[in-house]
């Protein structure tokens, strides 16, 4: 196959992974219930006039399905970690008693259940329409080698349409896995 388009079959596939790690990490943020420390994995916190992630500056634990606690690595920063998980606005009411961060989650009502899985599955589409860009980017340039024939330019489109229906699965298939989550009682 000409290296060209051998080149422009792997940047679409990429392209196309990309977007797939994107939706995965897009989904961890939708929360399904179930307490997880990586339902503040969005927190920034401000330490000493730098934002940095709430992982860097404290433990945060999940003792049970519906709590989770923050400990900070040092004492003052319990008043920033309050104000960083409040700034998040992610629905979640911080208690502080002086030593940790206590976040009692909430079971999720049936409506909001609805609103998460519609959620996840705008995220969904958005993945399976950056997947198509990188199908119509590739067949574009696909288009413009001078040097391949056009029995090798069809070949090609038909490996990157192979590609394409092989990860627009793959989203379905972790869209279906989130929404079963979410709505799982």
């Amino acid at each position: 196959m000409n290296e060209d388009i051998q080149f422009i079959i792997d940047t679409a596939k990429e392209s196309m992974h990309n977007a797939l790690k994107h939706l995965e990490k897009q989904l961890i943020n939708i929360r399904a219930g179930k307490a997880s420390p990586s339902m503040l994995g969005s927190v920034m916190v401000d330490y000493y006039g730098s934002q940095t992630p709430l992982s860097q500056v404290a433990n945060v634990n999940t003792p049970d399905g519906r709590t989770i606690t923050v400990q900070p690595w040092e004492k003052s920063m319990l008043q920033e970690i309050e104000r960083g998980i409040a700034y998040a606005n992610l629905g979640f009411n911080p208690m502080n008693n002086g030593e940790t961060i206590i976040i009692n989650v909430p079971p999720l009502t049936e409506e909001r259940r609805r609103d998460l899985a519609k959620q996840a599955k705008s995220e969904a589409e958005d993945a399976k329409v950056s997947i198509r860009t990188a199908r119509k980017d590739a067949n574009n340039d696909i288009k413009k080698t001078e040097d391949a024939s056009e029995d090798l330019q069809k070949n090609a489109e038909i490996d990157v349409q192979q590609l394409t229906d092989n990860y627009v699965k793959k989203v379905d298939e972790i869209f279906d896995n989130k929404e079963k989550e979410i709505m799982t009682v």
